[in-house]
């Protein structure tokens, strides 16, 4: 399995474009920074969950496939809102506490130009869609959390859920699920496939060479 694509993720555009929004789930929390401590998860993506889709359908940019748009605005807005180093080290699995802090600093910078590359084309797909909560369970002392989410729209409604958890800072996203596929699980098989065979510095390499590849290609279109 490649580790740059997915059957569960290419079956349906729409389902990319929901993923799409929830990595660029964000915007208004900066906003609202000092009341993320206090906001419960699941309206806390609920907000940000609708904040980014209005934003999308008002970005001309965005839509039309601007990858240094959409790599600035999730720099600026959503890493302070991602635990982005345990969805990586969770991607790379055991492997990752023998990589040296650079490897890690590396596989971490390359894995995420990766994500957002891989979803910006299905940016343009974001159209009419709502994002509806599912019935939320959870104690006042849980630190660990699933908030469980629909993408409505025309068609069929797109199964999102969050893993999250409490950081000083607030609520963090760690992993996401798409039609019943984590995100993390499913980049971890590919991965330790490509570390078996070539080890960390040489998925490392193929990642750089992929998204190398993808900025000189023409924006992928919807």
């Amino acid at each position: 399995m490649s580790v740059t694509s997915s059957p569960a993720f290419t079956t349906r555009r729409v389902a990319l474009a929901a993923l799409a929004a929830v990595a660029l789930a964000g915007p208004l929390a900066s906003t609202v920074a000092r009341a993320a401590d206090a906001t419960a998860p699941d309206q806390l993506i609920k907000q940000v969950s609708t904040e980014v889709i209005d934003t999308v359908k008002a970005d001309k940019a965005i839509q039309g496939g601007d990858v240094s748009r959409i790599i600035a605005l999730v720099d600026t807005k959503v890493m302070p809102h991602v635990n982005f180093q345990r969805m990586t080290a969770s991607a790379v699995g055991r492997h990752w506490r023998t990589a040296t802090p650079d490897q890690q600093q590396k596989l971490q910078n390359e894995f995420k130009v990766l994500l957002v590359r891989t979803y910006s084309g299905a940016l343009t797909q974001v159209k009419d869609q709502t994002v509806q909560l599912k019935p939320f369970r959870a104690a006042p002392t849980d630190t660990e959390v699933v908030v469980r989410t629909e993408v409505k729209g025309k068609g069929e409604p797109i199964q999102l859920d969050y893993r999250l958890e409490k950081a000083d800072a607030g609520w963090k996203i760690y992993d996401v699920n798409v039609m019943g596929v984590w995100l993390v699980e499913q980049y971890k098989t590919s991965f330790a496939q490509e570390i078996g065979t070539v080890g960390v510095e040489g998925l490392i390499g193929k990642l750089a060479e992929k998204n190398k590849a993808a900025a000189a290609a023409p924006a992928a279109k919807g």
